[in-house]
């Protein structure tokens, strides 16, 4: 009997901002994997870190913001890549971003946008995207997150 390997390797991490009119959620366009396609914030855990770690430490690199809190979302991204056959697991956090914070993109991204949680959904290519957007939305946005989900990164 063949086993299809399950990894998990990335942090996911979904930065939300709050205007005077509602939240919004950043999206980045990206410049290499998934060429042109709108994602969150992602990238691969480095020897040593947490999954918290690597998700602050690709907000930073992908986009040089700093979040005021960091929650576990308390959920996972997950996917079937059939180059590899098999299924990665990617825990998501959620960023609070200060409205006034300035993006600057690097090399793996050609353009960024705040928008709405129901936008983001539109722009996003998969439904595993969509189905966190709509969790973060429900869970943090909607209803306070539990304190237990707060992350201490100072």
């Amino acid at each position: 009997m063949a086993e299809i390997p399950i990894r998990s390797f990335i942090a996911s991490l979904v930065a939300v901002r709050e205007t005077q009119v509602r939240h919004e959620v950043l999206l980045l366009k990206r410049t290499q994997t998934l060429l042109g396609e709108w994602c969150q914030v992602a990238g691969s855990i480095e020897e040593g870190e947490t999954a918290w770690q690597t998700a602050l430490r690709e907000l930073d690199e992908e986009t040089g913001l700093k979040p005021y809190a960091l929650y576990s979302a308390d959920t996972c991204e997950q996917f079937y890549e059939a180059d590899r056959d098999a299924i990665t697991i990617a825990p998501v956090f959620v960023a609070f971003i200060d409205n006034t914070a300035e993006v600057l993109l690097n090399h793996e991204h050609s353009a960024f946008r705040w928008v709405s949680f129901e936008e983001a959904a539109e722009l996003v290519a998969f439904g595993g995207q969509r189905r966190v957007l709509r969790w973060i939305e429900e869970e943090f946005i909607e209803r306070t997150p539990s304190k237990h989900l707060l992350i201490d990164f100072s």
